[in-house]
């Protein structure tokens, strides 16, 4: 059923003149009745500007991009390749030819924030919802997601998610284009004992990522196939969680060498940590890749450019991007199914190699 303006003044006990007032603006109201009227409109999920139905399914022309951290290249990459689609020529069906607007909203990885750009994009009546990068796995926090993104659905917002997996429940979704995480980190930590590596050091990032869980999956697999990761509590011990971020990868390879000196290879959660990785590496009078080998995660423009150039796994952010762009333009048909696995690939350079003898 439709929230009414009527509704939002019965629940904040005020009349309905009063709530158009305090959504307008153009009128002074008293702070408490204005916070009582807000609390309202989000109690009830109330759709601004919407009180007569035929409006109810009509949408703007913005679309909005969801990014953990806009200064991210991993994010940077996906939204701007999206906007490349986004902001141009459409259907015709728009007031300007069918160009959209294009606006980052930075999360900065909560999940609280995440759900309030939705229900601002929501107020708004966006066209459509890039969502990018890895989901937080709390129970709560994914049923709000579902509830949010069907409810937006329903009004005619077109919901893609880039580089991260469907919701566990909810069918709102144009498409999701899901990286292969777990099978690029298996490849990876297969390459290293390939060369010989056998005490191998895991920089992951903040455990309630859906891209944490799937990358460590794939090292874990990768560990045990080759009878390397029969001791649970070694696999933990040889672990360290942090943020996405080059002081994290710093401080948890120093963790990491304190907990186990005979390390030779280190596998970081992403290019940023390898890079912390690194220093910590050669703070300790160690070599790369002679004495430790160190191998990161996406692909980033900058992994070519370290001093050994970076081994890692390349994920294709831009053209992820560019499709969920279309998908969200309507440019593009969704894949079968709605979800498409997008391959990742090794990419074998100058910062592993196999541990020295002796």
């Amino acid at each position: 059923m439709t929230v009414t303006l009527a509704d939002v003044a019965a629940r904040a006990r005020v009349s309905p003149a009063t709530v158009s007032r305090v959504l307008n603006g153009n009128y002074p109201v008293a702070a408490s009745t204005r916070e009582r009227v807000l609390r309202a409109v989000d109690d009830l999920d109330y759709v601004l500007n919407g009180p007569a139905s035929s409006l109810a399914a009509a949408t703007s022309d913005l679309v909005g991009i969801l990014v953990n951290d806009i200064a991210d290249p991993f994010f940077g990459i996906m939204a701007g390749a999206a906007q490349t689609q986004i902001g141009g020529p459409g259907d015709g069906s728009g007031r300007a030819g069918g160009e959209k607007l294009a606006v980052i909203c930075n999360t900065g990885g909560s999940p609280e924030r995440e759900l309030t750009y939705l229900t601002l994009l929501q107020r708004q009546r966006a066209a459509a919802v890039v969502l990018t990068g890895g989901a937080v796995e709390y129970p709560e926090h994914q049923a709000a997601m579902a509830a949010k993104l069907a409810k937006m659905a329903d009004a005619g917002t077109r919901i893609v998610f880039c580089g991260r997996p469907p919701l566990p429940e909810g069918d709102a979704l144009v498409a999701a284009l899901a990286f292969d995480n777990r099978g690029g980190g298996r490849r990876l930590t297969e390459h290293l004992i390939a060369l010989g590596h056998r005490r191998i050091g895991y920089v992951a990032g903040p455990p309630e990522r859906t891209t944490t869980r799937h990358r460590l999956e794939g090292h874990r697999e990768a560990l045990r196939g080759a009878g390397l990761g029969t001791d649970a509590g070694d696999e933990e011990r040889l672990t360290v969680h942090g943020p996405y971020d080059r002081r994290s990868g710093y401080e948890a390879t120093l963790d990491i060498l304190r907990r186990d000196p005979i390390v030779t290879a280190v596998v970081a959660a992403n290019d940023t940590v390898a890079l912390g990785a690194c220093a910590a590496v050669r703070d300790q009078g160690l070599r790369i890749p002679q004495d430790i080998s160190v191998a990161g995660f996406d692909d980033l423009p900058f992994s070519v450019d370290a001093v050994p150039a970076l081994t890692t796994v390349r994920l294709p952010l831009f053209e992820a991007g560019a499709r969920a762009g279309r998908l969200a333009m309507g440019k593009e048909n969704p894949p079968p199914g709605g979800i498409a696995t997008i391959a990742a690939e090794l990419m074998i350079r100058g910062s592993t190699a196999p541990p020295r003898v002796g």
